[in-house]
């Protein structure tokens, strides 16, 4: 496909391109609400650069592992949104901070049960990340498995690997950018 089609079409068919593997209609979409979603942390974080970079990174990689459960009766930016949210609400309560209730937009998605198609697509999708998980620095790669899947918070995560938090902290961003690398471009990391 030429890159001139990708940007004529709407979420709905960038979508459905990404559920079949399509990694350059993700890099459309990234692209697309990158901005506005980089906006909204920085007026949250007050301006805090570091953590806003480390907000986006974690909501677009939430995003692409979770494209299957994308539920067309809201728009993908409704979606993408309420993952925004929640993953500034987590990182609020994991600094113990308080959230003004008014900041927080009540009306989640209803998720179906997956049909045989979804699951084929999952299955396809997690291929496609384990592939990009293998190339992955293997200290980089424990990080993302802590992290992502099986949700350790930071402090969790230093603590088992004997690690400091700046330093788990600092593995976990990059990690993440290397993730995102080759999600978006497909680029081998040089060591």
């Amino acid at each position: 496909m030429e890159i001139e089609r990708y940007i004529t079409y709407d979420d709905q068919k960038l979508v459905l391109l990404v559920l079949e593997g399509d990694n350059i209609a993700f890099e459309h979409l990234f692209n697309r609400y990158r901005d506005s979603i980089r906006k909204l942390y920085l007026q949250k974080t007050f301006g805090n650069i570091d953590d806003t970079d480390d907000l986006l990174q974690e909501t677009f990689v939430k995003v692409y592992l979770n494209m299957h459960k994308y539920n067309k009766t809201y728009t993908f930016g409704q979606w993408l949104y309420t993952i925004a949210r929640n993953t500034f609400i987590d990182y609020i309560r994991k600094r113990r901070e308080v959230l003004p209730i008014d900041n927080i937009n009540l009306h989640d998605g209803i998720y179906l049960a997956p049909n045989p198609e979804e699951h084929y697509i999952r299955a396809q999708q997690r291929r496609q990340l384990d592939s990009f998980l293998v190339k992955m620095k293997p200290k980089y790669r424990t990080l993302i498995e802590l992290r992502f899947f099986k949700e350790l918070t930071y402090e969790e995560i230093a603590e088992k690997l004997q690690l400091p938090m700046g330093t788990v902290k600092t593995q976990i961003h990059r990690a993440r950018e290397q993730l995102c690398r080759f999600i978006t471009d497909h680029t081998d990391i040089l060591p």
